[in-house]
């Protein structure tokens, strides 16, 4: 398996991800584990009687020794990685070697291990994402008070802040924390549950032994820190990887959400915010003047790859007729390490970006006064309706101004408006030309959006460093 660029290569095992990621989901760590796994087992036996303590201990000599080579040999004959890897044990362990494996079935070994890789890529993910969260904590706080257009329909609508926009991407975020959290919490092996669930062949091996098949399972799984399935077939059920791989799509859509608007937000059209782009950076091969978001044209992309696997995970758990088919395994071989790997991936690119998010208030100020006064209009209106005007008849006038001055802008125009305004007739019936102006003023309509961002930051300090 010595493969080089002359083959094809999956982008994940070289591109994305990070090499902690790979080794997790590495042909050598699976056989670890599943070498783990026959010498818990053993264990549990050797208090049953079934293991004498020198099998125990040959067993434990050689369950670090994968011989990768060996065992492919071994399986391009016989058709069945696990099976060649007992043989492959058996052949290093002289004296234990006859009793690997006994009374299991493959699930007993595969399965377990796949949850221990799956736990240990969630912590991994988890400790990405925290670092993530932090770097927008940090930034909502530097940036709670800087006031920005605030656009729905992707049209200008009212002020926010940047802070407060980053709290809006930060909060899903932090939701994304809590599920992994619960679910990694949450995970459960098979067992030792036998062929269909039965745990029949280890009734057999314990007959008129002091230990019951269920003793055994606790034995062997309490050494692995790992709850079980109290009902299995001869897998656990494939809806555990379904909440996995949809909890991994609940965060790939977040940070899709985020990456999206970064595009939007670093056109030259609005220019408010920018991704980090390196001095010797080349944006296009046709126009050296580009500078394309490629970080977050990335997220997009892998968060679409990661979508598309919970799709696939549910329809392993709802295709899994009886008490097992085997069409899940080739694509599971895929679909776990590398949505792990896709969003890991989406996480610390995200946590880069955000750190060195390169921020224009020049623009966000250009922006709030070509299209924030637009945005004040409802506070002149609530003024002259509370200064005795009719609402509907002010909101009629506040229109025909507001279309005038529009289309003066659409012209090249300076914006008219605050003048019209603090001008009009029918307006300063009921107001006056400086409190007109002093409406009109749409930094200062920004609610208490400042104050709710800093309270999402402390939040996050508190869920993230606790």
């Amino acid at each position: 398996m010595n493969f080089t660029h002359e083959q094809f290569l999956s982008p994940f095992s070289w591109r994305y991800g990070s090499p902690a990621m790979r080794a997790l989901w590495g042909e050598t760590h699976k056989r670890r584990l599943w070498r783990r796994l026959w010498l818990e087992l053993a264990r549990a036996q050797h208090s049953a009687g079934l293991v004498t303590a020198e099998q125990l201990a040959d067993l434990a000599a050689h369950v670090e020794q994968v011989d990768l080579a060996r065992a492919l040999e071994i399986e391009a004959q016989i058709q069945h990685d696990l099976m060649a890897e007992v043989r492959v044990f058996a052949e290093q362990c002289p004296v234990g070697g006859g009793i690997i494996h006994l009374g299991a079935t493959s699930a007993d070994i595969q399965d377990n291990a796949d949850v221990l890789r799956i736990r240990d890529s969630l912590d991994l993910l988890l400790a990405a994402l925290r670092d993530l969260l932090l770097a927008l904590a940090q930034r909502i706080e530097t940036l709670a008070d800087v006031v920005v257009m605030a656009y729905t329909h992707i049209q200008p609508a009212e002020p926010t802040t940047m802070g407060y926009r980053l709290a809006l991407y930060a909060q899903d975020l932090l939701d994304d924390w809590h599920t992994l959290s619960a679910l990694r919490a949450g995970l459960r092996g098979k067992g030792l549950k036998g062929a269909v669930g039965t745990a029949a062949s280890y009734s057999e091996l314990l007959h008129g032994r002091a230990l019951s098949p269920a003793e055994l399972e606790r034995s062997m799984m309490a050494a692995l820190h790992l709850p079980v399935y109290p009902v299995a077939s001869q897998t656990y059920t494939r809806k555990q990887d379904w909440r996995v791989l949809s909890a991994l799509s609940g965060l790939a859509s977040s940070l899709y959400k985020m990456a999206f608007d970064l595009r939007l937000l670093q056109s030259p059209v609005i220019g408010e915010w920018g991704e980090p782009f390196g001095k010797d950076q080349i944006g296009s091969s046709a126009m050296p003047f580009k500078r394309n978001p490629i970080q977050s044209e990335k997220i997009n992309s892998l968060g679409r790859l990661v979508k598309a696997m919970a799709d696939v995970a549910w329809d392993n758990a709802s295709h899994s007729l009886l008490e097992r088919t085997l069409d899940d395994s080739a694509n599971r071989r895929e679909t776990l390490p590398v949505a792990f790997l896709a969003v890991e991936e989406m996480v610390n690119t995200a946590g880069r970006i955000v750190r060195y998010l390169r921020v224009d208030e020049n623009a966000a100020a250009r922006n709030l006064a070509r299209f924030g006064v637009f945005s004040a209009l409802e506070r002149v209106l609530m003024a002259a309706a509370t200064a005795g005007a009719d609402r509907q008849q002010m909101h009629h006038v506040l229109r025909q101004y507001s279309l005038a001055a529009w289309q003066a802008i659409s012209q090249g125009q300076a914006n008219p408006l605050v003048d019209m305004l603090a001008t009009s007739v029918e307006i300063t019936a009921y107001l006056p030309p400086a409190r007109i102006r002093e409406l009109l003023d749409a930094g200062a309509y920004v609610g208490d959006a400042p104050a709710r961002a800093r309270a999402l930051a402390l939040l996050i300090y508190q869920t993230c460093k606790s």
